[in-house]
């Protein structure tokens, strides 16, 4: 049974900007129990941070006082009490119990230490990821991407932009059949889409400009830092813009986004002891040709090969920020990117050092053009008859990218795996929890 409901509960946070006196209710978990004789000393944690409660026997008597004696670290406890002065030089502000319910009684010992004291694996912490979350540090990561989410769409919003959503079991492949999980759709062959690419370029012809948060997934066995198989995507697509305007629409997005954590999140950077990326407008603009005679300093590359980790790297020693590479040759670009002449498209790709963000460029608009593009890939153009058929009703020239939000969190918080940014990953080895 909870405590007296006509008094208000306070958030840890808020504790120590109240009134002495005050009359407040405090919910969270247990992290830490001091006994000294007729006091004992509670602090409770909830997601805005730490309140200490004091239980004072003559006060809550002996059963109340039994009780918080012989609570477990990580239970879930309500307390109502007064406010008051604490003698702590860290907690201003501390609650003198009147009454403590145990809500729910964990059951130690826990596989992880959620305090973040004793070190666990990234492995063992994603095992009992719901109890990794009560870590500060992992907390404020989460909080921080709430942050990013909300800036997106802020951002959007302003554009003038429409949030869409599309299908994620889909019946033909966006860029192929390769890295799909395939399923059994009531007995047809269906696959969990990897890309929203032509259902955006296909809303443009009547929403104009849309864009969509939202999770994708690619069946690639792939063990490294930053690639998972489920994963968070933004993706956005605008009628009557070229390549360099959504380009500057990225450039925009980025932008706010570091300014708004920058604004939001003071106090989750400072526990992760991290300085936000410099961000300088306009962001730096160099062609694929360009980068291909800076990687000729270092390194034997030939113009045509696609850009590999060991030659990002290589460039984000050179631009240490945000940065775009565009105009990428052809042949190694998707079949729904414009030619600019024989040899190279109207594509950019977003880079942070050498971490690939975003990837995108101005679309084919001919259904004439884009067949050729299939067939030069060798697609069958009657595996896309459905999204071919769109452009006979008039398509637009449009634009568009996607942009892997999952990474931009690892930019954000100065994580070096992917796996730190999402609340459950999914990877080639891990399906639980």
């Amino acid at each position: 049974m909870n405590v007296d409901k006509q008094f208000k509960r306070y958030y840890a946070k808020e504790v120590s900007n109240l009134s002495e006196g005050t009359v407040s209710i405090v919910r969270g978990w247990v992290e830490d129990i001091r006994p000294l004789g007729k006091l004992t000393f509670i602090t409770v944690r909830d997601r805005t941070g730490l309140a200490q409660i004091v239980l004072n026997k003559n006060i809550v008597g002996d059963e109340t006082f039994k009780l918080g004696e012989n609570l477990s670290r990580q239970s879930i406890i309500e307390v109502l009490g007064k406010v008051q002065k604490s003698k702590s030089q860290n907690v201003p502000m501390e609650i003198l119990a009147e009454k403590l319910v145990v809500l729910s009684r964990s059951k130690p010992p826990f596989p992880i230490d959620p305090t973040g004291r004793v070190f666990s694996s990234l492995d063992k912490r994603l095992d009992a990821r719901a109890l990794d979350l009560r870590n500060p540090q992992v907390m404020a990561i989460f909080k921080i991407r709430h942050t990013v989410l909300k800036s997106i769409r802020e951002t959007f919003y302003n554009l003038g932009f429409i949030e869409v959503n599309t299908p994620k079991i889909i019946g033909q492949a966006a860029e192929g059949g390769a890295n799909l999980f395939k399923l059994s759709y009531f007995e047809k062959k269906a696959y969990l889409a990897q890309s929203p690419q032509l259902y955006k370029e296909q809303l443009t012809m009547s929403l104009e400009k849309v864009f969509e948060i939202a999770q994708y997934f690619r069946a690639e066995k792939s063990n490294t830092l930053r690639h998972v198989c489920e994963f968070t995507s933004l993706d956005m697509e605008a009628a009557y813009m070229d390549e360099f305007d959504v380009m500057d629409v990225a450039e925009e997005v980025v932008y706010n986004v570091i300014k708004d954590v920058e604004k939001e999140n003071a106090e989750e950077i400072e526990i992760l002891k991290v300085k936000l990326p410099k961000i300088e407008r306009p962001f730096k603009r160099i062609s694929y040709t360009e980068a291909i005679e800076k990687l000729k300093e270092k390194e034997s590359i030939e113009w045509g090969e696609d850009l590999q980790t060991k030659d990002l790297r290589i460039l984000g020693r050179i631009f240490k920020e945000f940065y775009f590479i565009y105009h990428w040759p052809l042949a190694i670009k998707p079949f729904y990117i414009e030619r600019l002449d024989d040899k190279l498209s109207k594509s950019f790709d977003l880079m942070y050092g050498y971490l690939e963000l975003a990837s995108g460029g101005k679309r084919v608009s001919s259904r004439e053009e884009l067949e050729r593009r299939l067939i030069e890939q060798e697609l069958d153009p009657k595996d896309f008859e459905y999204h071919l058929k769109a452009f006979d009703y008039g398509m637009p020239p449009h634009s568009g990218w996607g942009l892997g939000v999952d990474r931009l969190l690892m930019v954000v918080t100065g994580r070096n795996n992917i796996r730190e940014t999402i609340l459950y990953p999914r990877d080639p080895k891990r399906l639980v929890p």
